[in-house]
């Protein structure tokens, strides 16, 4: 069945995607795309730091993949890392960048190293930023813990398409405590948001209307001019006609000749 066929590599290009998040963890690692090609397989990993994922002449990016060649039987995989532009702008680096450093600094400064990154993201140009961490942090009774700043969608399509989501994990001798990181990039379109135009920019405007407006009569000035110059040929016509019979008889024998023509 080719429905079988199609879940079947779509399971496979999520495992593949899964163990290079495995294994490139804490490499600035942001996500994965799979493409096939006529020569083979062709991975497109993207990251903040391509020189750790890369390594020491290659080292790492030799070594991953002979480990898809092996594990997902590809015949013949093509790695090419992508650095990411903005890596505060990325919400899966930033997740992991905050497991990092809870992992690095213990729970008990999570308030510093959220506010951190908060004012990072915010500085990049974000507009707005949502991180939710809980497990035992930082006492041992468990607990959720939700910042935030600027603006987020939280429902309708926007909040679907416009809002990078991740979660990861920090293993900490008290537990396992997880992070989610929402952020609102500045290239989402809000259709709700209202722009004050100023007054140079509202000038500008209604100088433009008014030539458009001008084009316009011009061009309506003389449709009119030609249908009233035909309206005239037309009555001259009718007067000359009306006046001179014969005309009407040689205009007449000129369209039966012009018939009989285009008959033979």
């Amino acid at each position: 069945m080719i429905e079988r066929k199609i879940v079947g590599e779509r399971m496979k290009e999520l495992q593949i995607q899964e163990y290079i998040t495995q294994n490139l963890k804490n490499s600035g690692h942001s996500h994965t795309k799979l493409q096939r090609t006529p020569l083979g397989e062709k991975i497109i990993i993207f990251a903040s730091r391509p020189g750790l994922i890369v390594g020491r002449k290659g080292q790492n990016i030799k070594k991953l993949t002979m480990d898809l060649k092996r594990l997902f039987n590809l015949e013949n995989p093509q790695i090419e890392i992508s650095e990411v532009e903005n890596s505060n702008l990325d919400a899966q680096i930033v997740a992991e960048r905050i497991a990092a450093s809870l992992e690095k600094y213990g729970s008990q400064r999570f308030k510093g190293i959220v506010h951190k990154v908060i004012t990072d993201v915010m500085g990049a140009g974000a507009l707005g930023i949502e991180i939710k961490i809980s497990g035992k942090v930082p006492s041992s009774r468990a607990k959720s813990w939700r910042f935030y700043q600027g603006y987020m969608k939280k429902c309708g399509d926007i909040a679907l398409t416009g809002v990078n989501k991740a979660n990861s994990t920090a293993k900490l001798k008290s537990g396992i405590i997880g992070v989610k990181v929402s952020i609102m990039p500045p290239t989402t379109k809000i259709l709700d948001q209202m722009k004050m135009k100023t007054d140079s920019e509202v000038a500008d405007a209604e100088a433009y209307s008014a030539e458009a407006k001008e084009d316009q009569n011009k061009k309506e000035g003389k449709k009119s001019g030609e249908k009233k110059e035909k309206k005239q040929s037309r009555s001259k016509k009718k007067e000359k006609k009306e006046e001179d019979p014969a005309e009407e008889e040689k205009d007449e024998r000129s369209a039966d000749k012009e018939v009989t023509e285009n008959v033979i």
